[in-house]
Order: structure tokens, then sequence, then C-alpha cells
């Protein structure tokens, strides 16, 4: 099975036909899974078990900074929509707690190899305090001083200068994401994202000038007003600034679930022909450009690292998205993060009273989790081999998890049968080739191997595209 090859096939009639809903596999289980009968003692003992692995995996951060100046009507993130900054101070003061009480938990020779700040709005802290958080970081675990980690940001321009991007590569960032979604100003102002060009601009020729690795550029397909035409005069002036990454994301209009989008009038949405048109026409401009479409949304250049270990099948995905690190534990700092510990996941509590009680009494502020068991880890594996890679090695799992593939998977290898006949991948005598016109259905193969998606009955996902 080749790894060179990552064209994708655009095949509109397949597309409508599969074009269900379904989960986006940052996890297996999915978050909607995990549960509060899952404690602080089952988080504690999967940090031992991690600390007494050999070999013993290094570490990852996840800083989840909650605020933001003003709301999206699109967004769907745990956020905080507030004007007032003086909420971040009591709030950091809690985080510095949270790292103190998680870093007893692991060995100090472990190197922290990925660290990231989400939201929220991770700028929305000042300078100083972003001084002190990454700080109070190196204080409590062990960051890379060499600049050989992966450590990023996501950057809201509206709220970062030059000044901003000069002062986050000082304290260790060398990559960060920025948010875009559409250059349109009609767009911008039906979404409440007012974000000139010049903004947006700024902050990318800043982290160039300041030797950041890598710069990704997020943008929305599916927003009031928009068209074929003004999408592509969007990502026209994007590709025209060379960004490393690109996420071109759907918009999934769920107002019942998420209140600021009750802002937004439906009947200004583009219909679902049209956002149909405008994935399509993204996909072929972008790969005109140069760009690989590495899966779920994400392209990059080809020689950026995530395409690179995507050929050298590297390639992981977690709660941040895709990942060159595979090998570490994830550890979630702040409110509503998650991590991932050994043989577990575990999530914060979800607003800032029980964050800010939990930790004021000396307790980590777990919500709920879940311990895999051995089919867990085993579809698990299974899902990220074919969500990150595009193919799977019947040897390599059975090797690694001690199972016959074609016994254990009888059932879904048989479904699989029509994803063949309809060309999406091949089942091969050694394994699964996902084809090109499969990439962008992605999901639906992972799908087959959920064992859980019986019991998610009424559970609202995205649709797959």
């Amino acid at each position: 099975m080749t790894r060179d090859d990552q064209s994708t096939v655009f095949d509109s009639e397949l597309i409508r036909r599969y074009d269900t809903a379904g989960p986006r596999y940052t996890s297996y289980p999915t978050a909607v899974h995990f549960h509060t009968g899952f404690t602080e003692n089952d988080y504690r003992a999967a940090c031992a078990r991690s600390n007494d692995a050999r070999p013993r995996r290094n570490l990852s951060l996840y800083f989840h900074i909650p605020f933001c100046d003003t709301v999206c009507f699109y967004c769907g993130c745990n956020k905080i929509a507030t004007k007032n900054r003086a909420l971040a101070q009591p709030y950091l003061d809690r985080v510095y707690r949270e790292l103190e009480l998680q870093s007893a938990l692991f060995d100090g020779e472990r190197t922290v190899d990925q660290l990231h700040w989400g939201g929220g709005t991770p700028t929305f802290i000042s300078h100083a305090q972003m001084r002190e958080l990454m700080a109070k970081t190196r204080e409590f675990f062990r960051l890379h001083d060499d600049d050989s980690g992966e450590y990023s940001i996501e950057i809201d321009p509206r709220e970062a200068d030059a000044e901003t991007i000069a002062l986050l590569r000082e304290i260790g960032f060398n990559r960060l994401s920025m948010g875009v979604q559409d250059l349109d100003p009609r767009v911008q102002k039906a979404v409440n994202r007012i974000q000139s060009e010049e903004e947006t601009w700024a902050v990318l020729e800043a982290a160039r000038a300041h030797g950041f690795k890598s710069v990704s550029l997020d943008l929305i397909y599916g927003l009031p007003h928009q068209s074929v035409d003004s999408f592509m005069a969007t990502l026209e002036r994007v590709i025209e600034a060379g960004p490393d990454r690109l996420s071109v994301f759907n918009y999934a209009h769920l107002p019942e679930m998420f209140k600021p989008q009750r802002r937004i009038n439906a009947e200004d949405l583009p219909s679902p022909q049209e956002k149909l048109a405008i994935l399509q026409r993204t996909i072929e401009r972008l790969t005109e450009a140069g760009y690989v479409y590495i899966g779920m949304d994400h392209f990059a250049k080809p020689d950026d690292e995530l395409a690179v270990a995507q050929r050298e099948g590297t390639l992981y995905r977690n709660f941040q998205g895709y990942s060159t690190h595979a090998d570490c534990d994830l550890i979630g700092i702040g409110v509503t993060s998650i991590g991932m510990v050994d043989d577990c996941y575990a999530q914060n509590v979800k607003d800032l009273e029980s964050y800010y009680q939990a930790l004021d009494a000396g307790r980590l502020p777990i919500l709920r989790g879940i311990t895999l068991d051995a089919d867990d880890k085993l579809r698990r594996r299974v899902i990220t081999d074919l969500i990150c890679h595009f193919r799977l090695d019947y040897a390599a799992v059975e090797r690694d998890h001690g199972i016959d593939f074609r016994a254990y998977f009888a059932d879904e290898l048989k479904r699989l049968e029509t994803m063949e006949a309809d060309g999406l991948l091949r089942l091969e005598t050694d394994g699964i080739q996902v084809l090109p016109r499969g990439r962008l259905l992605i999901r639906n193969i992972c799908m087959v191997f959920d064992r859980y998606l019986k019991q998610d009955q009424g559970q609202r996902y995205s649709k797959v595209i």
C-alpha cells in the first residue's frame, strides 16, 4: 500500500449519498461516552501507570483559556464572552494551582514535547500574563529549551499585533493558528467577526519575521451570504498569503445547541448544494495551488511536517486536530480541558465556579472520563490509522493487539464491501487502502468500526461533509 499518493477525488454523487452525521474522532470513544463514574482517583491511578510504563512517554500540555472579548455567532466552542479583562488573573491563579497538582503526578524527567494554548481566545490575557503562564509552566514541567518542541497557540488577529507575536516567540512558541473564517465584510458582519485584512496579514507577516515554523489559517464555509464566488475571492487572497496549513471547516447550524447561533438568520445560509459546490471548488483550487489534503478539513503544503508525517506513517490525531506527536500523554489544563493519560480520558469541569472550588480545595477539577478496555484501544488504533494515514495494515494491528483481524472484524469487513464497490476503499489481502474518492468520506469509513454508535441515538453530530 503506497504512502506517497496524497491525492483526493471529489465525487459529488457519492458525497450526497454518504453525507450523514457522525463523530469527528478527536478521541475514541468520543466525549459523549465519558461518564461521571470516572473519578480523580481513577485519573491518579492512570498517571501512576503512565510513570511506570517502559518506554516512558513524553508529555503534551493543553491549556484552555476560555475568555473572548466578543462572541462570534457561529461559534460552538466552550468560551466565556466578556469585556472584563480582570477575570483573567483569578482564572490563571487556579491554572497555576492545577499545574502544581498535575506536575506532582508525573516524573520530572518527562519532557513536554507538545504544548498548546487554545480557547476561547488565548491572546485575551495580557503580555505580562502570557510571560507568567509560560514561566509557571516551566516551573512545574520540563520544557524544551532548544526550540525542538511543538509549542503552538491559537491567535485572534484582532487581539494580537507584531509586538504580541514577538513576545510569543520569545517565550517559546514556534507554531500558530489564526482564525480568519472569511474576508468578505458582509459575511463578517453577519457572524459578528469584523476583522480587516490588514490585521490578519500583519500577524502572518510578523510570525514569519520572527521565525515561526508553521502558520495555519482557519476558514469556515457555509456561513451567511457565502457563495462559490465570494468564498473563492477569500481563498485567492489566502493562497496569495501562502500559509503553511489551512483548515477549512463546515459550519454546522445547530442553534438549539449553541445559543450564539440563534443570532444567525437561517435564510441567509447557503443551500446544501451551494455549500457542496464551495467545498468542491476549494479542494480543486487548493490542490492546484500545491496543497495536500491531510484529511478532516486540513490542508498543508507538501513540505509541511503534517504532510511529511502522513507520508511517513507517523501522523496522529487528538483533541487539537492532527499532530506529529503520537507518543505523548496529554494533560488537559483549565476549565473543560480533556486529557489522555495511559489508557484513560479525563475531562475537567465546565464552569468557572466548579473549577475554582475544586482547586481551592486542593482537588483536581475532574468532571468525568473513561478508562478504555482492550476493545476500545483496538478500535481506537484502527480508527486512528485510517483517519491519519488512509490505510490500515492488518499484521501491525494483529501484532500489537493479539487478534486475528479478519475474524475479529468479520462483520465490519462485510459492511465495508459496499464502500469498496462504491470506490471509497480497497480491501486488500494485507489491509485496507482508502482511495482518493474515499478520503473526504473517511469519517463514514471509521464509523463502521465504532461500536458505540448504536448507543448514540439522538446524539447530535455534525455532517461528515
